[in-house]
């Protein structure tokens, strides 16, 4: 079964895809940034206050679906910049304090809106 996921807690596409597919067990996101769900603006702050941005995007896309930042069992991070590796580090932290996901991280050449991060995440409910 196959089940789209929107909600107006993460921002509206901006293209032709969904925020989320659901085929059970898993959950699907489309890549996060730094958009702020109620503007749609790129938050202000650099790569700290847009990974947090992203990760709230990734998180209530996630909610919508019926599941917790605990289901996430992998996630990929797109950074602009590999050397702001730390500072992403440190916050996505906050966001997996116990059992973090597995995880791989590469530097792009760019992203969409000029943002410096960009985060998918796979969750399940097995």
């Amino acid at each position: 079964m196959r089940r789209v996921i929107q909600t107006a807690q993460a921002p509206a596409p901006i293209g032709p895809y969904s925020q989320g597919i659901v085929h059970s067990p898993l959950l699907f996101t489309a890549g996060q940034i730094g958009l702020d769900p109620t503007t749609g603006n790129m938050v202000a702050g650099g790569i700290e206050a847009e990974t947090r941005q992203a990760l709230r995007n990734v998180k209530a896309i996630v909610e919508a679906a019926g599941g917790r930042m605990e289901d996430i069992v992998k996630t990929t991070v797109y950074l602009a910049d590999i050397r702001e590796f730390a500072t992403f580090n440190a916050v996505y932290a906050e966001f997996f304090p116990r059992r973090p996901p597995a995880r791989s991280t590469v530097q792009v050449a760019a992203l969409p809106a000029g943002a410096r991060v960009e985060i998918d995440a796979i969750a399940s409910w097995v």
